[in-house]
């Protein structure tokens, strides 16, 4: 599974106009149900005050802001589950990532078409009735995924007993608790699930089970507002959820990506009373659900140029100089080859003298014995004589 957040929703909500503005990346928003087939993807720079203050501090040659990677996925219907509309390839799409981004339509257009149980006919706006579809559909998907898997540990634990029913017990638990909630068209993210329940069920990559936000999409007239009666209904439904909700102007933000300069786009924010753009509130969002955490590094050689010469100084004062070392260099323990060469020069020399003392000790003992002869011979001579 990559690390990246899905942009769901029902067909005509505003996921690619959006997708869009969030990414720079072109993709087809018509006022038709499944304009979108094929996943879209983009990566989008996380806006960071902080990497632009260490960037004026320390001057590096190169900035590179972390990012976050958005799909925009197919918007599904009622029936989904069942393969209506997309729906089999929209649930293979939305059980790849890592979050998820569930778009509501929170604005009244008789122009654009809002779908809900069938992509032919108009329904109206109900972001409660909205949610609800979308939330039932991934649910009848869990627990399809879960009786699938239930039948594996039924012949296990069958065919193999009590250890292999203990192994499968906190899963049990688990789907004990998560099962109830989604027959209800819940989610399984509201079960509270201890950390080995949760290991347990991760394997199965459930759809409810996702980090989910909620995004608001209103009109330009809601902007300086923040909020209407569409928006409070979605932020009741997000509390019970223990979810975030984000309310931003599709089309506005859309608008807003096409001016580059930035004195421009400040004129065009001040003009309906926003200070700051919904993209990055959104993007900061997503990467927070993913568990993700930013740091900062930078190469040395180009930040502390300059900045630390007395540092630098100071070791070098610090630090034992060459003679230093080769005077100390005798003191230094013997290393191993060091031993066995020293132990070798002492056999040698011991072999010399072991050598040496014995060649003088055999010619002493051949000497004696030379002389003692001749003392005999001697002595014979001068008994015969007489």
């Amino acid at each position: 599974m990559s690390l990246d957040c899905g942009i769901v929703g029902l067909p005509n909500v505003g996921k690619s106009t959006i997708f869009t503005a969030l990414t720079a990346a072109p993709a087809a928003a018509e006022n038709f149900p499944f304009c979108t087939i094929d996943p879209n993807i983009g990566i989008v720079d996380l806006p960071d005050e902080r990497l632009e203050f260490l960037a004026g501090v320390f001057q590096p040659k190169k900035i590179t802001p972390t990012s976050v990677k958005f799909v925009d996925i197919a918007g599904l219907i009622k029936g989904a589950s069942q393969g209506e509309g997309l729906g089999n390839q929209f649930l293979a799409n939305i059980r790849e990532v890592t979050c998820i981004a569930h778009v509501v339509r929170c604005f009244d257009n008789p122009d654009i078409m809002h779908v809900r149980e069938n992509a032919n006919t108009a329904a109206p706006i109900d972001p409660e009735g909205d949610i609800s579809t979308i939330n039932m559909e991934l649910a009848l998907a869990d627990l399809d995924t879960i009786k699938k898997r239930q039948e594996k540990v039924t012949k296990a634990t069958r065919a193999l007993g009590r250890e292999e029913e203990k192994k499968w017990a906190p899963w049990t638990s688990a789907v004990g608790k998560i099962k109830p909630l989604l027959e209800a068209g819940k989610c399984a993210r509201q079960a509270e699930l201890s950390e080995e329940e949760k290991a347990a069920v991760q394997d199965m990559f459930l759809l409810t089970i996702k980090p989910t936000f909620y995004v608001c999409n209103v009109d330009e007239d809601t902007i300086a507002s923040g909020t209407n009666k569409y928006v409070e209904i979605v932020k009741q439904i997000a509390a019970d959820e223990k979810s975030e909700v984000i309310v931003i102007c599709g089309k506005f933000e859309a608008d807003l990506a096409d001016i580059k300069d930035a004195n421009d786009r400040k004129e065009f924010m001040d003009a309906v009373g926003l200070k700051e753009s919904g993209l990055a509130e959104l993007a900061h969002t997503a990467y927070k659900l993913m568990g993700l955490r930013t740091s900062s590094r930078e190469a040395r050689t180009t930040a502390t140029r300059g900045r630390s010469t007395r540092a630098t100084r100071r070791r070098k004062q610090q630090a034992p100089s060459t003679r230093t070392l080769k005077k100390d260099s005798s003191k230094r323990k013997p290393t191993r080859s060091t031993t066995y060469a020293n132990t070798a020069v002492k056999q040698r020399s011991r072999n010399r003298a072991n050598t040496g003392s014995k060649a003088k000790i055999t010619s002493y003992r051949t000497e004696t014995f030379c002389s003692l002869n001749s003392a005999r011979l001697q002595n014979n001579n001068s008994g015969q004589t007489a």
